[in-house]
Formats: structure tokens, C-alpha cells, sequence
């Protein structure tokens, strides 16, 4: 698992990449790793500087896409990403499932427990979907929400830090 500053470069080693704001990591596919999940996105739009409503919806949305995957899969692990756009963050929950790419909120009454996530997920995002990760097996849940007053990326260009390069698998 890359930390955080080297999700920040995404080049061969050696070369020299645009700065962005974007971060990428591995849970175990473990219900307990949801709250692991929220932890670390809550962390890194702090360490960007994102306002508290931006840090709650993408917390909520990691929370419902990464328990979706634990709970509906057959995942060994997942897969999240944060990646900044000019104007939007993109939040994106991959799993090795053998599923369908499909995915729609499903009509669920106040009583049930569950079955609100993608409800949620439609409620906050400006917009969401889903597609087959590549290689086949298994997809990718995404979703965008706007980043008032998040600092845009960075366009100026440094040297890659020393060490290993970044792979997601």
C-alpha cells in the first residue's frame, strides 16, 4: 500500500508528473474495515483542506459503497480511490466480485435496516454509476461531488520522491 504523498505521483520512476490531489488504498473486504475506510477519507480531505459538508458526504459514501462490497460480493479486498477534478471529487469503491455490473437504489421502507445506501449514495453525489473493473472481474461504484472551496490540483511539475512506485492492483 502506498501512503498518501505517494499517491500523489503516478509516473514512471524517475520522471516528473503533474501534482493532483488523489489518494488510493487496500482494505481487507471485512465489515470492520468500513470504519477503516471512513477513517482515512475523513483524513486525507482534511489534509486537502475540504469543508465539513464535502468530508461528510464522502465519508457517508465511501461508508455505503465499501459496505456494499464487503456485504455483496465475494471480495478478498477492496478498493478506494479519491481523485480531485477541478471542480468535483471523484470517489470510486472497487470489489473482485463476481457479480453483474448493475447497481440501483431499491425501494425500502423506515422500518427496514438496510437497503438505503444507494438512495444515499443518489441523494449526495451530482452523479454516480457503476462499471466492470478492468480485467473483468469485479466492478467499480463512482461517484462525484462538488468540491466548493477545496483547493483545485496543483499544475506545476517536481520530481518523484524516492522510493517504490505506486501499483493498484
Amino acid at each position: 500500500m502506498a501512503t498518501s504523498y505517494d499517491g500523489l505521483w503516478l509516473g514512471r520512476p524517475g520522471g516528473a508528473v503533474a501534482q493532483r490531489l488523489q489518494d488510493a488504498f487496500h482494505l481487507p473486504a471485512l465489515s470492520t474495515s468500513v470504519a477503516e475506510a471512513r477513517k482515512r477519507v475523513l483524513a486525507r480531505l482534511a489534509e486537502w483542506g475540504a469543508h465539513d459538508e464535502l468530508r461528510d458526504d464522502a465519508q457517508l459514501i465511501v461508508s455505503e459503497l465499501f459496505t456494499n462490497a464487503v456485504r455483496h460480493t465475494s471480495s478478498e479486498r477492496v478498493r478506494c480511490e479519491l481523485r480531485v477534478f477541478a471542480d468535483r471529487l471523484r470517489v470510486e469503491v472497487a470489489d473482485q466480485g463476481c457479480e453483474q455490473a448493475t447497481l440501483r437504489p431499491c425501494e425500502s421502507s423506515w422500518e427496514q435496516e438496510g437497503g438505503r445506501g444507494l438512495m444515499l449514495v443518489e441523494a449526495l453525489a451530482d452523479s454516480w454509476g457503476v462499471r466492470p473493473r478492468e480485467g473483468g472481474q469485479g466492478r467499480v461504484v463512482w461517484a462525484y461531488l462538488p468540491t466548493a472551496g477545496l483547493p483545485a490540483p496543483s499544475t506545476a511539475v517536481a520530481e518523484r520522491p524516492a522510493g517504490p512506485s505506486p501499483i493498484w492492483a
